[in-house]
């Protein structure tokens, strides 16, 4: 057999089985390694049902949920470490308890992965794979203030300042401070408009209906939120508004017509932690996710969990 046959040969032996493979056969999907992870006992809000989930599956149920998994994959790091870190500050706080986190907006929202085929569709197997491998490249790591794991609160959209922490969890943090947020503008939930009937508005309120809007004493938080003020001579709390009419935030103003309250929100959320579409911004900006989560969050490190 001649030297360029010899060759030719083996060119074949060599790349047919690499063209087989990566034409014919299907990648596999993204796994975790479970060995040292922890359990979560996490309690179905609709059915009362406790279930266990390995730790990082957990997170990857969060992070699948929480942010769209369209988002940047630094933004996604950032979400993975501080929902990671809320369920660990949950967990720490819940050795009594039966259970630790629920499975909705009450603790963080954790889909299962039969959730996520029907949520996602025909996009599952890539989303899929993009937040494992963002959940494997932070794996275990969490954040700590002076040594101890934070409260990581996050939420959709800023008014383009978060939220000092006392202005609504009623306790002052100072890892929770407001800082200026200039990326969410991006986000559909930057500004948004409702308009309400006046008989539903004072119903809501619960206060006597009135065909004139009397807005008076507002205080305010350092970032223009809402903190309290009166609707015709009855004192509420800002965040008692937002809840009882609906509202995306407590960045809201009122404008009055014959029939209607029309209520415009800056920001969707309570304000406090970390912006997700401000994270986004900074990732689109080029910042990492170390960088992310050191902003949001003041004065905090980011360790990784001992294995």
């Amino acid at each position: 057999m001649s030297i360029k046959k010899i060759l030719l040969f083996s060119i074949l032996i060599i790349f047919v089985p690499f063209i087989i493979v990566n034409l014919f056969i299907k990648k596999e999907e993204i796994t975790f390694n479970y060995t040292s992870n922890k359990m979560v006992r996490v309690k179905k809000d609709d059915t009362g049902e406790i279930i266990k989930v390995p730790l990082e599956e957990y997170v990857y149920g969060v992070v699948s949920s929480e942010m769209p998994a369209s988002f940047n994959e630094e933004a996604l790091k950032a979400q993975a470490v501080a929902s990671r870190t809320y369920v660990m500050y949950a967990m720490e706080n819940s050795k009594n308890s039966d259970f630790d986190v629920y499975d909705s907006v009450n603790s963080q929202v954790y889909n299962s992965e039969d959730n996520l085929k029907e949520f996602w569709g025909d996009k599952y197997e890539e989303y899929s794979n993009k937040i494992k491998k963002v959940i494997i490249d932070t794996k275990g790591e969490y954040i700590t203030y002076n040594d101890e794991i934070i409260e990581a609160f996050f939420f959709s959209t800023s008014t383009g300042y978060t939220e000092n922490s006392e202005e609504v969890f009623n306790e002052e943090l100072p890892y929770l401070r407001s800082v200026e947020s200039v990326w969410d503008e991006s986000s559909p939930s930057f500004n948004t408009e409702i308009e309400i009937s006046k008989n539903d508005f004072y119903n809501k309120l619960g206060i006597g209906y009135s065909d004139i809007l009397d807005i008076s004493d507002v205080e305010k938080t350092v970032s223009g939120r809402i903190k309290s003020l009166k609707i015709n001579g009855a004192y509420f709390k800002g965040v008692d508004v937002r809840t009882k009419l609906g509202l995306r935030s407590t960045f809201f103003t009122f404008y009055e017509n014959e029939e209607k309250i029309k209520v415009k929100t800056k920001g969707y959320g309570h304000g406090v932690g970390m912006s997700q579409y401000g994270a986004q911004g900074m990732a689109l900006a080029g910042f990492k996710y170390e960088d992310i989560i050191k902003y949001y969050y003041t004065g905090v490190d980011i360790k990784k969990i001992d294995n």
